[in-house]
């Protein structure tokens, strides 16, 4: 008999993504692109978009570099649940700063979103984690796609709440548009600690009873770091997965950090843009339960090959787009299966490792995707640089999508060899 889908642990951990969607959608992809070229930025339009890249990737180096060391001490001390509240707070006190950054100030605003970004992103390596101390295995997809899903419901209603801010200020009280900017980027704080809460009181993790001293966690999280890098050659299914998540991934990164930047460099009205990313958060919030059903039902790797063949058309699609229209349908197919290719990659990861190391796989697993978020923007950035045209740009992350299907057909290939004939490479946790 299966487990229950609903419980107060799964529903506190499903919480968070609700929470930390705010930055996400308001800051990260909508109100921090608009802001960033339009009032904080000095330069031209092509010269933003550089800047805005570099951010991007220069935040997301520092944590792939800290991702499997942060996990593993997660793991050492059964710690998990406080290295998240550190990056939440983290992540809280950024994003609240920024409102109060001034005209023209673009290096303070670009040094307080990447803080933002390394608390959002930081903290996501111990939620993730957690997916397998709140999930049995038969739910793992389900329960993925489940807080993905709340947490584009969540993002969407904020961000719903903050584009009526920005164009009926005055029934908040706030002087024009960009106050009411300045005052959403304080509504992300608030509503990114408040729902945070739950996951701090009601979700338990393995091995939390431990007691271990920060020198000691940090002693032994070296050596247990050095030890896995040498032992994950045996995971064969982990290590071509990973190189596969890399490379998918860091075009739906891209594509989602850069969409509205895109979208007002070939000259869309920013009211447009606003409008297709509510339309991708709600379109997303039912298209990642589906992709949570698809998973169980059928296989996660199929519904990965489904969201992959889609972010290869809508990639092609956007170089030819020039209206608003075209770019609603552009964000009703990302929409689509966003959720889906993020939801089923983390389940069937969950699916591949030890139980008893997810952090520090997880911490791997981030890794990969943060050094994939370093290449995609610098990529998409340096085009737009040296050929002035970011349409050119953008064709360029095509190749990352269909190296990602290549290497997801090896991983899962290798997978079903490892399970049928239990060699030392079947996972831990099969």
């Amino acid at each position: 008999m299966k487990a229950p889908l609903w419980n107060r642990q799964v529903a506190s951990w499903a919480l968070y993504d609700w929470a930390n969607s705010a930055f996400a959608t308001t800051v990260m992809v909508v109100f921090f692109p608009v802001f960033f070229k339009q009032y904080w930025s000095t330069g031209t339009a092509t010269e933003s978009t550089v800047w805005l890249a570099y951010t991007n990737g220069a935040a997301s180096f520092v944590l792939a570099v800290m991702a499997p060391l942060l996990g593993a001490a997660g793991d050492r001390g059964g710690s998990r649940l406080r290295f998240l509240f550190g990056f939440t707070l983290l992540g809280v006190v950024a994003t609240a700063g920024l409102c109060l950054v001034g005209k023209g100030q673009w290096q303070w605003a670009a040094a307080l979103f990447a803080l933002g970004s390394l608390g959002f992103w930081g903290g996501i390596i111990f939620y993730d984690s957690l997916l397998i101390d709140v999930a049995p295995r038969e739910r793992l997809d389900t329960v993925s796609g489940l807080g993905y899903a709340i947490g584009y419901l969540g993002g969407g209603v904020l961000l719903a709440v903050n584009v009526l801010m920005t164009l009926k200020p005055q029934l908040f009280g706030l002087a024009d548009a960009s106050a009411a900017v300045k005052a959403s980027f304080v509504t992300v704080a608030v509503w990114w600690a408040l729902f945070s809460i739950p996951i701090f009181l009601f979700v338990r993790e393995r091995g939390a009873g431990r007691q271990v001293r920060p020198k000691t966690t940090l002693r032994d999280s070296f050596a247990e770091l050095k030890k896995t890098v040498g032992e994950v050659r045996r995971y064969r299914p982990v290590v071509f997965f990973l190189l596969a998540y890399w490379m998918y991934i860091d075009g739906v990164n891209t594509i989602q950090k850069m969409a509205v930047d895109y979208g007002l460099a070939i000259g869309l009205e920013t009211s447009s843009l606003i409008q297709a990313i509510l339309l991708v958060q709600f379109v997303g919030f039912p298209a990642a339960l589906l992709f949570g059903w698809i998973g169980q039902r059928l296989s996660p790797v199929v519904g990965i090959f489904i969201c992959i063949a889609v972010y290869t058309a809508v990639t092609f699609y956007a170089t030819v787009l020039g209206s608003a229209t075209e770019f609603f349908i552009m964000a009703a197919a990302t929409g689509c299966v966003q959720g889906g290719i993020q939801s089923l990659s983390r389940s069937y990861y969950g699916r591949l490792i030890p139980a008893d190391k997810a952090g520090e796989f997880y911490g791997f697993y981030n890794m990969m995707s943060k050094f994939a978020a370093v290449l995609g923007p610098f990529l998409m950035g340096t085009t737009a640089l040296l050929t002035g045209n970011s349409r050119t740009a953008i064709l360029s992350i095509v190749v990352l999508f269909i190296a990602g299907g290549a290497l997801l057909v090896v991983a899962a290939r290798s997978e079903r060899v490892s399970r049928r004939t239990g060699s030392a490479e079947t996972i831990a946790s099969a």
